[in-house]
């Protein structure tokens, strides 16, 4: 299988085994209609290994079973995540490899190896899930930097840490003849989530690796960003909006009070697939791409005034399923390096209210001709992330970022 793809399942029941050169803990999550699990129980994993119709096992390898007759009516999909056993590892060089079986006979059903891995310390596999009254698996590889926390906050686990327990000191022993006063006892900490729980408790091989932060939210407001920072489109755990407006701005270098030179940049969007294949590109020749989904501003010349130069409206509860993720660029078309630019930068609006969300401004310019700025990826949950990127390409069109724009996501 590739990323992205899917087949019918034959069988009621599948195993899932993920194998690697190094061990690694495999993971269930039974998730409903919103993308989310309804409760820490439908986290199933080496420390809470059963759940309504899922079921975790270790061996050579972890297995995660679905028994698809067993599956409560309203869970609508069961993903299958992992992660290295090894604290602090990622899944650089390791290649990992799904091998879905009939439960039932062992019989190999197919087998996925996600491409392109890096950092990641923590992986959602595949997913097996509903269509109409039947059930079919797909093969994702979507790689989390964040550790089984961020995968486990993405799908709604309940991963805060248990609160550590506190003693209150004796108070001093009262003058004779009244016997001193017994110190109070501390309190107990409550007890610990699954997801707590697979960060912290020993697999059969080793302790799992500590959960992440998580990424940064909007509950607080605007975001600023920076390089390689990620922010997630939410806010008290919900997507805050369906359409973003990226505004992307820049002013020419004055030396001497005079303007170096004439620059003109052009600011754009690929769209891709699970495949980090392209699916169409937004810039100043094309205006209007995926049936009016994305829009663009049109072309400025100069980068003069205030304000946006140029901006890129996505309406992004219309974008058709296989656009996973979508990558902003800028280029020089007039040939300039961006060492003769000043204060680019990019920020995601609110298309409805105007309201600015996340920001990110360049802070290093490099003589060169484009520019990754960021990419929005849609997450499994359904939920979009928005990553600072920054990264300079020789390229004064949009056709020469495709392949580095893959390359980021």
């Amino acid at each position: 299988m590739t990323p992205g793809s899917n087949i019918p399942l034959g069988t009621a029941q599948v195993a899932v085994e993920v194998t690697a050169p190094s061990r690694l803990d495999v993971s269930g999550l039974l998730l409903g209609e919103n993308g989310k699990v309804r409760s820490d129980d439908d986290f199933v994993f080496y420390n809470q290994p059963a759940g309504p119709g899922v079921t975790h096992s270790s061996g050579a390898a972890d297995t995660i079973t679905v028994d698809t007759g067993k599956v409560p009516a309203d869970v609508q999909k069961v993903v299958v995540t992992a992660s290295p056993d090894a604290p602090g590892a990622t899944f650089a060089g390791m290649e990992p490899t799904a091998t879905l079986r009939d439960a039932a006979t062992q019989e190999v059903i197919a087998t996925f190896t996600p491409p392109s891995l890096g950092s990641e310390t923590a992986l959602v596999v595949v997913e097996v899930y509903r269509r109409g009254n039947a059930w079919k698996v797909r093969a994702v590889g979507q790689g989390y930097a964040d550790g089984l926390g961020g995968i486990a906050t993405d799908f709604g686990v309940n991963v805060e840490e248990p609160a550590a327990p506190v003693a209150t000191p004796a108070p001093a022993p009262a003058p004779q003849p009244a016997p001193p006063p017994q110190a109070p006892q501390a309190q107990p900490a409550p007890p610990p989530t699954p997801a707590t729980q697979a960060a912290q408790s020993p697999s059969p091989a080793a302790a799992a690796p500590q959960a992440g932060a998580g990424k940064i939210n909007l509950d607080k407001g605007k975001v600023s960003l920076q390089k390689n920072q990620t922010v997630s489109l939410t806010k008290g755990g919900r997507p805050v909006l369906t359409s973003v407006r990226m505004g992307l701005g820049w002013e020419p270098v004055f030396r001497a009070g005079r303007r170096a030179k004439e620059v003109d940049l052009d600011a754009s969007v690929i769209a891709y697939d699970a495949g980090r294949n392209k699916v169409d590109a937004c810039y100043f020749g094309k205006l209007v791409i995926l049936n009016g989904v994305v829009q663009h501003s049109g072309d400025n010349l100069t980068g003069e005034g205030e304000g946006d130069d140029e901006s890129i409206t996505v309406h992004l509860g219309d974008l058709p399923p296989q656009v996973t993720g979508l990558v902003f660029t800028v280029n020089s078309f007039s040939g300039q390096k961006f060492s003769e630019v000043a204060k680019a930068y990019c920020r995601l609006v609110d298309a409805a209210s105007g309201q600015e969300l996340v920001r990110f401004d360049l802070t290093n310019a490099e003589p060169r001709t484009g520019v990754l700025m960021c990419k929005l990826v849609r997450q499994f949950s359904g939920e979009w992330d928005m990553t600072a990127l920054g990264e300079y390409v020789d390229s004064r069109t949009v056709r020469g970022m495709v392949k580095p724009g893959g390359a980021a996501l």
